[in-house]
C-alpha cells in the first residue's frame, strides 16, 4: 500500500495544479497550451479516477468486514464486495503503467509509394482512402497536406494531417493512439490493372505516422537552423503546374530533415505546411532517440521505429489481410479497405498493452 500511495501522490499534486491552471482564463488565450495541459490532465484523470475507484471499492469493504463481524448477514455481501475492490485494484494498477504522453495528439500520415512502380502508387491511394474512411468512422476530420500524383491516378507520395474533433477526454481515444501502429512497409498481392497476363504482383508502400505538434512554443526550431529553397510547382510527369516560384523546400541542417512543400497556391502557404510537417518529423526523430536510449523493458515490439519493416500484407485474391506483429488476420479484405480498420488495430493496441503490463511487472534489471 506504501508503495502505492508513493507512485499517486505525485500525480494527485500534479493533477490539481493543472485544474488550478486551467481554471486561469490567460491560460485559454493561448490554444496550444491549453491542448497541451488538456491532454496531460486527461491522461492523469484516468489514474487519478482509477485509484479514488479503488480506495472507495477498499472502503466498502473494509466496512463489511466490520458489519460481518457483527451481523452475519452482511457476511453474504463480503465476497462481491472482495471481487469489486480486487478489480478496482487491478484496473487501477493498470492505469498506472506509463502510457504513451502523445496518445492524445493529431497526426500527420504520410504514404509513399515503393517497388511496383505505377502498380505501388496505384496500392498508396488505395491506403489513403482507407485511412480517410476509417478517420469518417471514428469522427475525425482530415487534411490533405501534400500530394504528388502518378499517371494513372495513384499517388507517388502523399501526406494528410488527421485531428480529433474537440479535446481529447481520454488519451486512450486519440488519434495517435490508434494510427501509431500503422507505420511500417505495407505488402500488397493483387493482379495490377497494368498486367495484361492476369498474374498476381507483389508491391508494397511506406506509411509513416508523425505525432503532430499542435503547440509551437513545445519545440523552438532556430531559423538560423534552416535553409530554405524556392522553386516552381510540378505535377505528374514533371509540366509545371504553376507560372510562380511557390513551391517551398525547407532543409533542418543539424538534422538533415527535408520537407518539400508545393500543393498551396502561396509561398506562405506552403512554408508554414511545411513547417508544420517538419516540427511533426522533428518531434519523431526524438522520440526515436529516446526510444533507443530506453531499456528493453520499455520498448514496444508492436510498434518499432524501423520504417523498413514489413507489418502487413493485403491479398486480394484471398480477400485476406494479416498483420505479421500481431497475428491478426481475417478474410474481409474489402471491408478493411472501406475503412473497417477498427480490429486490425485493436489487435495491435493488445499486444502493446500485454507487452507494457508485462514489463512493468518484470523486476527492475531483469
Amino acid at each position: 500500500m506504501s508503495e502505492d500511495l508513493a507512485a499517486i501522490e505525485p500525480l494527485l499534486v500534479e493533477h490539481a495544479e493543472i485544474e488550478r491552471a486551467m481554471a486561469d482564463p490567460a491560460v485559454h488565450a493561448d490554444a496550444g497550451r491549453a491542448r497541451t495541459l488538456g491532454r496531460r490532465y486527461a491522461e492523469l484523470g484516468r489514474i487519478v479516477n482509477a485509484y479514488h475507484a479503488w480506495q472507495g471499492a477498499e472502503g466498502d469493504l473494509a466496512a463489511g468486514r466490520e458489519l460481518a463481524e457483527s451481523d452475519e448477514a452482511f457476511a453474504e455481501e463480503l465476497p462481491a464486495l472482495e471481487a469489486t475492490a480486487a478489480a478496482a485494484a487491478e484496473h487501477y494498477h493498470r492505469v498506472l503503467v506509463p502510457a504513451d504522453p502523445d496518445d492524445a495528439r493529431d497526426v500527420i500520415l504520410e504514404i509513399k509509394a515503393g517497388e511496383g512502380g505505377e502498380e505501388s502508387a496505384l496500392f498508396a491511394g488505395d491506403l489513403l482512402r482507407m485511412y480517410l474512411r476509417y478517420a469518417e468512422r471514428e469522427g475525425w476530420s482530415t487534411q490533405l497536406i501534400t500530394a504528388t500524383e502518378s499517371d494513372l491516378g495513384g499517388y507517388k507520395d502523399v501526406s494528410v494531417a488527421v485531428k480529433a474533433k474537440g479535446t481529447v477526454q481520454d488519451p486512450a481515444e486519440g488519434v495517435w493512439a490508434h494510427l501509431k501502429y500503422e507505420g511500417g512497409v505495407h505488402r500488397v498481392q493483387r493482379v495490377p490493372v497494368t498486367e495484361s497476363q492476369g498474374r498476381i504482383h507483389t508491391s508494397a508502400a511506406g506509411v509513416l505516422v508523425l505525432p503532430e505538434v499542435d503547440d509551437p512554443g513545445e519545440l523552438e526550431i532556430d531559423q538560423n537552423d534552416l535553409r530554405i529553397d524556392i522553386y516552381r510547382s510540378s505535377g505528374p510527369g514533371g509540366q509545371s503546374v504553376n507560372t510562380t516560384d511557390s513551391a517551398v523546400r525547407i532543409t533542418h541542417l543539424p538534422t538533415g530533415i527535408t520537407v518539400s512543400m508545393q500543393n498551396e497556391k502561396s509561398q506562405l502557404q506552403n512554408r508554414e505546411q511545411g513547417m508544420r510537417v517538419l516540427r511533426a518529423r522533428l518531434l519523431a526523430a526524438r522520440q526515436e532517440e529516446a526510444a533507443a536510449a530506453a531499456s528493453e523493458q520499455r520498448r514496444s515490439q508492436v510498434r518499432t521505429v524501423d520504417r523498413s519493416e514489413r507489418i502487413r500484407t493485403y491479398n486480394y485474391p484471398e480477400n485476406r489481410i494479416a498483420d505479421h506483429r500481431t497475428g491478426y488476420k481475417a478474410y474481409n479484405l474489402d471491408h478493411v479497405l472501406d475503412g473497417d480498420l477498427g480490429p486490425v488495430i485493436a489487435s495491435a493496441i493488445e499486444m502493446d498493452e500485454a507487452e507494457r503490463l508485462a514489463a512493468a511487472a518484470r523486476p527492475a534489471g531483469s
